[in-house]
Order: C-alpha cells, then structure tokens, then sequence
C-alpha cells in the first residue's frame, strides 16, 4: 500500500508552518505518527532491548496517562493527570442506580510536559487547569488518555471535558477552547486524540449526551464550525485525507463511517456496518479507508474513495469486508501491501491485502502477547507489538512475518509506541523509556 496522498498533505500542512527545515516524515507530530498509521517511514529503531539493555534513558513520569508521546526534532511532549486532594465520591449527571460501586476519587491537575530528547531531562511542565473528575472511568484507562499533537510552533494538549489547549514552546498557555462535559457510556471515561491538518483541529465529540464533530482554528482556538452526529460515545480518533485535490475527515463510529469536508463540515460519504464502541482508528493508504471493530459486532470494511458520495453502505465503494479477528482497542497497521491486525486486543495477528481482503498470511498466536491496548507500528520493514504486561514482540514485515525478537521491561503500557530515528520510546504506567542503542 502506498502513502502518497498523505505524504502530499503533510507537505501541505507543515508548509502553512514554515517548516520547510524540518523533515515532517521524521518527525511524531501526533498519535501514530507520520503517516497517521502507525508507520515511520524514515525510523530505524533497536530490535532488541530489556531493562539493561539499550536503555538510553528512562524517567519517571508525574500522575498517569496513557497518551502517546510526540516528539518534534529534540523535543519531546506529553500529557498526564495527576491527583491531588482528598478522595471522595463523583456526581453523576445520570438517573440514580445507574452507576454501581462508584470509586472514589481525588481532583486532578492537568500536566502537559516537555522533556530534554537527548537526555530526558524534564525542560518544563504546566498545569493547564485543576479539576475533580465527573466520571469513574474504565480501570484500565486515565483521565490523559488523549495524545497531544504539534506543528513544531505550538503543542495542542487535548483533555476531553476538561478542554482543548494551545501552548507555545514555553510551556505558556496560548489559547483554550471549551466544549462542554461528555458522558460517555458506562462511564468508561474519553480517549478519542485531535487531528491537526494545516490551520484547523479536529475534535470527535462522540458521547451518550450531544454528540458533535468541532472543527478549530489551530492559531487563535475559534470555532470553525461544528457537526451534530446521530452517534453514541466511540473513542475513534478521526484521521484527514486528501482525494481529488480536498481534504476529508474521517470518524469511526457506531451508526456510520463518515467523512467530511474538511473546509465546512459536510458530510461527503458515510458507511454503516460498524458496532458499539468504535475504539479503533481508521487507517488509509493508497485510496482506500480501512474501519475496524469488535465490541457487540465484528467488522472489518474497506472502502474505496473514488466516486464515494452520499450513503455508500451498499455500493461497490465497499470493497470488501470481514468479520473474523478483527480489532477491538489496537488500531490496523498497513505496511506496503499488508494490513496487519490483531484479535479483539489479543496475541493474535491476521495479515491481509488491503485491496481485496484475502488472507496474506497467518493467523499467528503471538506466544506470550495477551493484552494489548497500543497500536501496534512498523518501522525499517518490522513491526512492533506491545501488550500491557511490558512484553514487545517484534516481527519481520514480509510474505511470512516471524518473531525475530521478543523484549520486556518492567513496566505496564497501554500507550502506543513512537518510532524517530534510531529512537523507540514507551510511555509505561510509571516511566517513559528512550530505547536506543548506544
């Protein structure tokens, strides 16, 4: 599969920041990377790495978080929450019984942190804001679980109900904009990231209350404009594409696949066909989008822009579709004319061509891999598989892909890798990891 539309795009959007220096290929600007698909296409990172072991640096971290870290040249920047107060119980804006054995909880500073690349020396941190949180949230998640982005000026730090912040090199707070409190279904909390794309942020406000897609202006946080979505909560974060010359945004959720303009908001195609919980990312390369889920319903579909307008759940746009093995909480991974994916978040990878849906190779049963909350990367034709446990298997991208090593570190990871240089770094329970060889 080939990445030449998104390629062309991020030329577009780091030329409206005169970035021209800076090789955005080479850069983690925001969750999965480059590409918006998990692939650094100019990464080289270790294979091989343990607590002793081609460990350049690792640092503790303030609070919990399970965003990823993005990096931009020697500069890396991530968010966290960190508890502070008392405990006590949550109010909940929702009928009473509805909500059993509610824990209890402490307020929150907000962090967003730079830390020293080289070093991982901490450059700055600022409290964005201070908050008691109105949800439990899922065990396995936090109140960080939104990845930041940059554009090398400015890092944009995204906290849900908490709000969407701009922040110079600084650390200094530029602009907020506020969208409101979202109650998402079994308070299971909000994880969907933003997506940058030249001046405008995208926001997927997916929830069991008003659910909205908000578009904003990157330099001043004023409202471009704002979608309503026939839509539960889904904690998909959006991805923008370019075909025929405009830019789509694309949003995975339960009643539809949708894509719209990125200039006004409207709506260019939708497609059903997904379930409940829409975790995964969309991926695309090459003018096809690919959506996954496996909550209530398992589907994998593909669909081809060329010609895509309106409703096209039953059309030829569909290119095709699966059921079997699809992915719950990692996101797909395409790397050249393989579409990687793994079983609900379990250590099972399926490989297909992403054009027609035929079995490349596989099903593979991973071994030791269980859960697995982070997407899975590519780098150097190898790919990157890291479960909660601290275990990353790491497999040879090719007509029979195989386990060619398999590291651990002592840490818990829900957080997806980010690959620059010769630099893997892992943002664990407690510590971010710099993996690199000497």
């Amino acid at each position: 599969m080939k990445n030449h539309s998104i390629a062309i795009s991020l030329l577009l959007l780091f030329s409206t920041n005169d970035a021209w220096s800076v090789d955005s290929a080479a850069q983690w600007a925001q969750w999965r990377g480059p590409l918006a698909t998990g692939v650094a296409p100019k990464a080289d990172p270790p294979i091989e790495w343990s607590e002793t072991k081609n460990i350049r640096w690792k640092k503790a971290l303030p609070g919990k978080g399970h965003s990823t870290p993005v990096i931009w040249e020697d500069r890396i920047y991530l968010t966290a929450a960190e508890p502070f107060g008392k405990p006590r119980l949550p109010v909940y804006d929702k009928a009473p019984g509805s909500h059993d054995n509610l824990p209890v909880m402490r307020s929150h500073r907000y962090l967003v942190l730079a830390l020293d690349r080289k070093s991982g020396d901490e450059v700055w941190r600022r409290v964005v804001t201070e908050a008691f949180p109105h949800e439990g949230g899922h065990t396995s998640g936090t109140l960080a679980s939104h990845s930041p982005i940059t554009d090398g000026k400015q890092i944009y730090a995204f906290f849900g109900s908490r709000g969407l912040f701009a922040l110079n090199l600084a650390g200094e707070v530029v602009w907020k904009a506020d969208l409101g409190i979202m109650n998402t279904k079994h308070a299971h909390g909000e994880g969907a990231s933003p997506v940058l794309h030249g001046e405008t942020i995208v926001v997927n406000w997916d929830h069991e209350g008003e659910s909205a897609i908000h578009a904003f202006d990157k330099r001043t946080g004023a409202l471009k404009w704002r979608v309503h979505r026939d839509e539960v909560t889904s904690w998909a974060t959006p991805i923008v594409v370019e075909h025929e010359g405009k830019f789509q945004v694309i949003v995975s959720a339960t009643n539809r696949i949708r894509a719209y303009d990125l200039e006004n908001g409207k709506v260019v195609w939708e497609c059903g066909g997904m379930s409940n919980n829409v975790v995964a990312s969309p991926v695309y390369a090459d003018g096809v989008v690919i959506a996954a889920c496996s909550y209530d319903t398992r589907a994998i579909i593909a669909i081809r822009l060329a010609g895509a307008k309106g409703d096209i759940t039953d059309t030829a746009n569909v290119l095709w579709k699966t059921n079997q093995r699809t992915p719950y909480v990692p996101s797909p991974l395409p790397v050249g004319e393989s579409l990687y994916f793994l079983n609900h978040y379990q250590g099972v990878l399926s490989c297909l061509d992403p054009k027609t849906g035929k079995t490349r190779a596989g099903p593979f049963r991973l071994g030791s891999i269980r859960d697995v909350y982070a997407s899975p990367v590519s780098a150097a034709n190898r790919i990157y598989i890291t479960d909660r446990s601290g275990i990353t298997l790491v497999l040879n991208h090719g007509d029979e892909p195989k386990p060619i090593a398999r590291n651990e570190l002592d840490d818990t990871f829900s957080a997806s890798a980010a690959l620059v240089g010769k630099e893997l770094f892992l943002r664990g329970e407690r510590h971010l990891y710099c993996i690199a060889a000497p």
